[in-house]
């Protein structure tokens, strides 16, 4: 397996006991993605993401918690 050089971008503790983790991973080719770690447990999901689906995530995520925002205070 190829060297990667991780970048820790955020951590993020979640409900019931998970984590959420941000890194940039640079390969050593130079192509740069965003590493998206989940922890639940001993249990690790690692998903590699480019910048475009990595925005399409990051807007998802904000639409959705807008929208359980605006839930809240009807």
């Amino acid at each position: 397996m190829s060297d990667v050089e991780l970048t820790e971008l955020a951590e993020f503790e979640l409900p019931f006991g998970r984590r959420a983790i941000l890194r940039q991973a640079k390969f050593e080719s130079g192509l740069t993605m965003v590493r998206l770690v989940l922890r639940e447990g001993t249990r690790i999901t690692q998903i590699d993401l480019d910048d475009n689906s990595a925005a399409q995530l990051g807007k998802a995520l904000t639409n959705a918690a807008t929208d359980i925002s605006a839930n809240k205070q009807s």
